[in-house]
């Protein structure tokens, strides 16, 4: 049993993180729901880039992007990943690492939609990682997918979501003198039980 109280209250992860979250909107200046993603390649090598969070389901953490993109082949390759959303207005931050499977029907229907016209014809427009010869080509792509799709475009195969399964959930606060508070919820699959535990800063 683990001396949990106050901000780390509580049996449900998910509803711990979306508690964060909902306290860094209102407080955190730009992007409180970004997350830095890393993956890794056929070789093992690690990457990292920064994404945005779009939702924080019962059991996962959902986010989109082009399938064709780096992250997404590495994502697909690997069927793990993990993420850091840190917020230095709060001092906290949450680690998360498991599984991963896409989003790809009608949740990932409604979200697009859901974008603005712009945002939806960038991502048509996108071959997202690959050489591009200049900003002017693609502002051309842009023209070109807008004539072609108009004002309503629909979601493109090659885009959606992923949902990220955790087996490991770490809650981190700030501490003074560097004595931070960290507690970990860890599971061997996502149908077991958690087991949390309190970490040394």
């Amino acid at each position: 049993m683990t001396d949990r109280s106050g901000i780390f209250a509580g049996d449900d992860p998910f509803a711990i993180a979306r508690s964060w979250l909902a306290e860094a909107e209102g407080a955190e200046p730009n992007d409180p729901n970004a997350i830095a993603l890393a993956t890794v390649d056929e070789h093992g090598v690690p990457n990292a880039r920064m994404v945005l969070l779009k939702d924080i389901e019962d059991a996962s953490f959902v986010f989109y992007t082009n399938y064709e993109s780096v992250k997404a082949q590495e994502i697909s390759s690997a069927g793990t990943a993990a993420f850091v959303l840190h917020w230095k207005s709060l001092r906290r931050q949450i680690r998360v690492r498991g599984h991963v499977e896409r989003e790809d029907g009608p949740l990932a229907d409604a979200y697009f939609a859901s974008r603005s016209l712009k945002s939806r014809l960038g991502a048509w427009a996108s071959r997202q990682s690959r050489p591009l010869g200049s900003r002017g080509e693609l502002m051309a792509e842009v023209a070109k997918v807008t004539a072609t799709h108009g004002v309503n475009p629909k979601r493109p195969a090659f885009w959606g979501g992923f949902r990220i399964i955790p087996t490991e959930i770490e809650f981190w606060a700030d501490g003074a003198f560097r004595l931070h508070d960290r507690f970990r919820w860890s599971r061997s699959t996502p149908e077991n039980d958690w087991n949390i535990e309190r970490l040394n800063p």
